[in-house]
């Protein structure tokens, strides 16, 4: 079934199936591979994408569901230079393996979205779904907060 989705403000159409995760439209019927799999029950965070601005976990949400509504993938979070968190992430150097990384910066912007001065348990709270194997949350939460005082 073909389905009409505005991805990275662009209306994009794919026929696939119903029930295929929105994860699997980007990165198999988009070629949009910033997007990484991780557990596929939404329990890790690095399939996060912004849904209607709202930080969600991709491989839970089928294509169905979305269709019409805005998704932002990290490839168009930076589309008119580097998005503020993404500067943040370079002069903190928040990625030691990188893998978590796109799922982390569209949780953290989306926080930075809807609380522009967050607190540590804010930030705790906001990222607890993005799982990093490498343990750079300290310099996560710095990230944040760099972003939040534009000092990026």
């Amino acid at each position: 079934m073909p389905y009409t989705l505005v991805v990275n403000g662009r209306s994009v159409t794919v026929d696939v199936p119903p029930d295929t995760p929105l994860l699997w439209v980007l990165r198999d019927a988009l070629n949009l591979t910033g997007t990484k799999y991780g557990c596929g029950i939404g329990l890790c965070g690095a399939c996060v994408v912004h849904v209607d601005g709202e930080a969600q976990p991709s491989c839970l949400w089928p294509v169905e569901t979305v269709a019409g509504r805005r998704i932002t993938t990290i490839e168009g979070l930076g589309a008119a230079g580097l998005h503020p968190v993404q500067a943040a992430w370079i002069q903190e150097q928040v990625p030691q393996c990188g893998y978590c990384q796109p799922g982390q910066i569209m949780a953290a912007s989306a926080l930075l979205a809807r609380n522009p001065a967050p607190t540590d348990a804010d930030i705790d709270v906001a990222m607890a779904r993005n799982l990093c194997r490498c343990g750079t949350y300290q310099r996560i939460r710095r990230a944040i907060h760099t972003a939040a005082r534009g000092g990026a």
